[in-house]
């Protein structure tokens, strides 16, 4: 069954949800790509690699996989009712887990030059002061000071924004072609709207490839079965829609809910 909503779907913006969703969302671009630009170009999957700490200024939780064990002379013993139970050993749990964030790459099959970098905007590259964010900062900049094409496809409403993009919409894609000062291309778009096709530079003479956002959700969210795993009876993630969005999404989700019951 497809969403609930005709583009991008809010409730899949949650944190805990995000990790899955990017990750299909990264396969499917590049899926669709990879068919458009063979053979002078190709596609790969890139990561960047860091790490989240206690001191993350998000809060967010984090499932440790790594302990501190403290040291221990010899077992103590407590004495309850029903009998007596050994001391167990104390041991801190450490917070600090290694993140994978990944991200596009358009390559020439000849010399494997780098054209285009597609970025696909998470939590943890849009939390300010984090080692993510940090990191995605300085690839930005240094890809766009390049010849390098650059595009960012934003499907988070919560987190930074550059300032010029703040406020304008719900999600963006923003592009800037390399070797070029300006101006970039924006496709702005909101809760209620279909996704753009945006268009994929490659190099002279190529023309630009087009990509259907839209398209790639929906066979996402299929591929995802997100129609029977996502909890649609709570409110979608922080940040608060508008008023008027917030009652639109209820009421998709009432007729949405209504069309499954029946199905």
């Amino acid at each position: 069954m497809p969403s609930p909503f005709p583009g991008m779907d809010p409730f899949l913006e949650a944190p805990t949800r995000w990790g899955g969703v990017h990750s299909r969302l990264i396969n499917s671009i590049s899926d669709d790509l990879a068919e458009a630009i063979s053979p002078n170009f190709y596609v790969d999957i890139e990561e960047r690699v860091y790490i989240i700490t206690p001191d993350d200024p998000e809060g967010r939780p984090i499932v440790p996989d790594v302990f501190v064990v403290t040291g221990h002379d010899s077992m103590q013993t407590a004495t309850t009712v029903a009998g007596v139970i050994t001391t167990p050993t104390l041991m801190e749990p450490l917070y600090d887990v290694e993140i994978h964030d990944r991200y596009i790459e358009i390559r020439d099959t000849i010399n494997r030059e780098v054209i285009t970098t597609i970025e696909l905007l998470s939590p943890y590259n849009k939390s300010s002061g984090t080692p993510g964010r940090e990191a995605f900062l300085r690839k930005r900049k240094k890809v766009m000071a390049s010849k390098t094409h650059w595009i960012e496809i934003d499907l988070l409403r919560a987190g930074e924004r550059p300032r010029e993009l703040f406020n304008q919409s719900d999600y963006y894609v923003l592009l800037k072609r390399g070797g070029k000062p300006g101006p970039y291309e924006v496709w702005y778009f909101d809760v209620r709207d279909r996704m753009p096709t945006i268009a994929v530079p490659l190099r002279s003479p190529f023309e630009d490839v087009p990509l259907n956002l839209q398209a790639v959700f929906e066979n996402t969210y299929a591929r995802g079965h997100y129609a029977e795993s996502t909890d649609y009876s709570d409110n979608p993630p922080l940040p608060r829609l508008r008023p008027a969005d917030a009652a639109w999404v209820q009421e998709r989700v009432r007729e949405w809910l209504a069309a499954r019951s029946i199905a």
